[in-house]
C-alpha cells in the first residue's frame, strides 16, 4: 500500500478542513486564498507557467503536490534555514504531513473527473518527465520510500 504525501503549515489545517480538501497553488491565487507558504516562492511561481507534460494544456501549479516519501527536500531546506530563496523561517515544528493511499486517491481523482500526474523527478524544474498512468507508476519505482519524486496531484478537468 503506497502511501503519498504532502506538506504543510499547521495554520492551514482549518482552512483545508473548511474547503474540504486541498487546492493547487493556480486556483489559491485564482480565489485570492491567503495561506501560510512554506516553499519558495520563484519556485511557485515557475511552476504556474511549466507544462505538465503528459496533459500539455496544465502546468504544474494547476496541481497540488505530493511525494512518495515522507522526508521531502523542502523540509531539509527549511531544516537549514539558510536558503536566500526561502521566506519561510518558522522551522519544522508547525509544519504538518497529510498522508494518503496512493490507489484510493488515484481512484477518486478518476471517479471524480479530476487530472492526475507524476513526474519522475523534481516536477518544478524545467527538465522532468511526467507520467499519467497507472501502469506507468512501477516505472517511476514509486515503492521506493526513499525516492522523493513528485506525484503531481489532482487538477479537475474544465
Amino acid at each position: 500500500m503506497n502511501k503519498i504525501y504532502h506538506i504543510t503549515h499547521v495554520d492551514n489545517l482549518s482552512s483545508i478542513i473548511e474547503d474540504g480538501g486541498l487546492w493547487s497553488d493556480a486556483e489559491m491565487l485564482e480565489q485570492g486564498k491567503l495561506t501560510a507558504l512554506i516553499g519558495m516562492s520563484d519556485i511557485k511561481q515557475r511552476r504556474l507557467t511549466l507544462p505538465v507534460k503528459c496533459y500539455p494544456q496544465d502546468c504544474v501549479g494547476d496541481y497540488v503536490p505530493f511525494y512518495f516519501c515522507y522526508r521531502s527536500i523542502m523540509l531539509y531546506i527549511i531544516y537549514r534555514a539558510n536558503n536566500p530563496d526561502l521566506s519561510y523561517v518558522g522551522g519544522q515544528r508547525p509544519i504538518i504531513h497529510l498522508e494518503a493511499d496512493l490507489s484510493k486517491t488515484i481512484e477518486w481523482a478518476e471517479a471524480e473527473g479530476y487530472r492526475w500526474a507524476f513526474s519522475l523527478s523534481n516536477a518544478g524544474a524545467v527538465l522532468t518527465e511526467f507520467r499519467c498512468a497507472r501502469k506507468r507508476l512501477v516505472e517511476g519505482n514509486s515503492k521506493d520510500e526513499t525516492s522523493c519524486r513528485n506525484l503531481v496531484g489532482e487538477k479537475p478537468i474544465r
